[in-house]
C-alpha cells in the first residue's frame, strides 16, 4: 500500500517545482494510488492543508530556521510544513508521530536539520509569533499574499477584506447538478439518502443537490451522466443566462463546459448551443460529457473569443462571456490560484473587456449578453461591465433573481464569507437596438 504522507510530500515539491493545480493533482495521485479510504482522506488533508497554510508554514519556518528559505532542499522544507501543519492543525496525528514521519521523508543529508526545526518547535511549545502590523498578520494567518490582501481592500474596503480573509468554510459537501433529461432531483436526493450522504437542496438554485460524499462514492450517477459536478454560484449564472427551448445561444469561453451543459438541459436539449474556446485540445471535454449527459445540440468550435466572427453578427437569443479571470473567489478551494504572480493580474481586464465587447456584437435585438468570473476583483467585475455599458448605449442592465440572489443593476457578487459559495460574479445586460 502506499504511504499517504510521501504522495503528500511529492505533491507538495510537484507544486513548487512544476505549478500544478490541485484539484488535478488529487485526482490523478487518487486514481493511480493504492491506499485505503482514510489514507486517500489523509493524503488529500494533508496535501491541500499545506498548500492553504503555506505561507503561515513559512513564516513559523522563517523563524525557527537560521537559513532563509530559498535555501533549504524542497523536498527537506516540505518535509517541515508537513510536520508543521499535522501538528498545529490536526488532532488526532500524536506530534511524535508527525515528527518522526517527516523526519523519515526527508532527505538524508537534511534529517537532522527537519528534526531540529520541528523539536524546536514542540520545545516552545508550539508558540508563533505573529507580526504587529494588521494586514501583515492577516496575511500571515490567512496565508494569502499581501498583493491579492491589498487587492481585497481596494474592491471592498478593510472590514469587509478582513470578513473574507477569515472565512474558512466547513462545508466540504459537494454541489451536484441534476441532469433532469435523465432523472430527476427527487430521484437523485432519495438515492443519496440511501447511501447516508446527507444531502441536502441548494438555497440557491433549486437543482443543485448538496451532499457530504466523495466523487468516487457516486461514480455511478456521474459516469451515466444523471448528474455532473457544478457550484452553486455557477449555477446561478447559467440560470441567469435564461436559456430556452429552441433558441440559439453561444457560450464564448466553454472550457470545461458546465454551464453549456446546464443551459443545454435548461433548454430541454432543444435548439442550439455553440461553444467555442481558444483551446482546441479542451474541446473534447465538452464532447465527451454531452455525450454522456445525452446532449446533442451543443456544436463546439476552436474559437479566439477576441476575435470577430461576422457569421455570429446579431445571431444569437443568448450569449455567455465566463470569462478567463484571476480565479481569486476560488483560492478556498483551490489554494495554488493565491501563488500565482499577481503582476499577471492586472492584464486581465483589457483581456476581458474585448472578449466582453467582441460577444456584444453577436447578440441579437431583444436578446441578453451575460458576463461572468469566478474572482471578486471589481477590476474585473464591476468596472468592466460599466466602462462597457458607457461605451455600448444600445445595451442596459436586466436584472434577476433566482433562489436568494436578487442582483442589482443587473450586478451581482457571490462572496465566500457571505453566501458560503466560490467567490463569483454575475452581470445581465440586454441589447435594446
Amino acid at each position: 500500500m502506499d504511504n499517504p504522507r510521501k504522495l503528500a510530500l511529492e505533491s507538495l515539491v510537484k507544486s513548487d517545482t512544476q505549478g500544478c493545480f490541485t484539484n488535478i493533482e488529487i485526482n490523478t495521485v487518487l486514481k493511480r494510488a493504492k491506499m485505503e479510504k482514510s489514507d486517500s482522506s489523509l493524503y488529500t488533508l494533508l496535501y491541500l492543508g499545506v498548500m492553504e497554510k503555506k505561507l503561515f508554514l513559512d513564516y513559523i519556518i522563517s523563524k525557527y530556521s537560521k537559513s532563509k528559505l530559498d535555501e533549504i532542499d524542497i523536498e527537506a522544507l516540505n518535509a517541515i510544513r508537513l510536520g508543521l501543519y499535522q501538528l498545529i492543525f490536526t488532532d488526532r496525528i500524536p506530534d511524535y508521530s508527525a515528527v518522526d514521519e517527516s523526519v523519515n521523508l526527508s532527505p538524508k543529508r537534511a534529517k537532522g536539520f527537519v528534526n531540529a526545526i520541528l523539536r524546536s518547535f514542540l520545545r516552545n511549545d508550539k508558540r508563533v509569533e505573529l507580526p504587529n502590523d494588521i494586514w501583515e498578520r492577516a496575511s500571515v494567518v490567512a496565508s494569502v499574499p499581501m498583493g491579492i490582501v491589498n487587492l481585497f481592500r481596494s474592491s471592498y474596503g478593510d472590514e469587509c477584506t478582513l470578513k473574507l480573509l477569515e472565512y474558512n468554510s466547513q462545508d466540504y459537501a459537494l454541489s451536484l447538478r441534476v441532469n433532469t433529461l435523465k432523472s430527476t432531483k427527487e430521484e437523485i436526493f432519495d438515492y443519496l439518502t440511501n447511501k447516508g450522504f446527507s444531502p441536502r437542496y441548494s438555497k440557491y438554485a433549486p437543482d443543485i443537490i448538496k451532499c457530504a460524499c466523495t466523487v468516487e462514492e457516486i461514480s455511478h450517477l456521474i459516469d451515466t451522466g444523471k448528474v455532473f459536478i457544478q457550484d452553486e454560484s455557477s449555477r446561478v449564472c447559467s440560470i441567469a443566462v435564461d436559456a430556452k427551448s429552441g433558441e440559439r445561444v453561444a457560450d464564448v469561453c466553454a472550457c470545461p463546459g458546465g454551464k453549456t451543459f446546464s443551459m443545454a438541459i435548461d433548454m430541454e436539449n432543444k435548439g442550439e448551443i455553440l461553444s467555442s474556446d481558444l483551446h482546441k485540445n479542451k474541446l473534447s471535454l465538452i464532447e465527451k460529457g454531452a455525450l454522456r449527459l445525452g446532449i446533442d445540440i451543443i456544436k463546439t468550435k476552436e474559437q479566439n473569443a477576441k476575435e470577430y466572427v461576422s457569421d455570429y453578427n446579431q445571431a444569437f437569443d443568448k450569449v455567455l462571456c465566463d470569462v478567463p479571470c484571476s480565479g481569486l473567489g476560488v483560492i478556498f478551494k483551490k489554494p495554488d490560484i493565491k501563488y500565482k504572480n499577481i503582476n499577471d493580474i492586472a492584464s486581465l481586464p483589457r483581456v476581458q473587456y474585448d472578449i466582453l465587447s467582441n460577444a456584444s456584437k453577436y447578440v441579437k435585438i431583444g436578446g441578453y449578453l451575460v458576463y461572468s468570473t469566478c474572482t471578486v476583483c471589481k477590476e474585473e467585475n464591476e468596472n468592466n461591465v460599466l466602462k462597457f455599458l458607457s461605451e455600448n448605449k444600445d445595451f442596459e442592465y436586466a436584472d434577476f433573481c433566482v433562489g436568494d440572489v436578487s442582483s442589482q443593476n443587473g450586478m451581482y457578487t457571490f462572496m465566500p464569507h457571505i453566501n458560503d459559495t466560490d467567490g463569483f460574479f454575475i452581470a445581465k445586460l440586454k441589447r435594446i437596438k
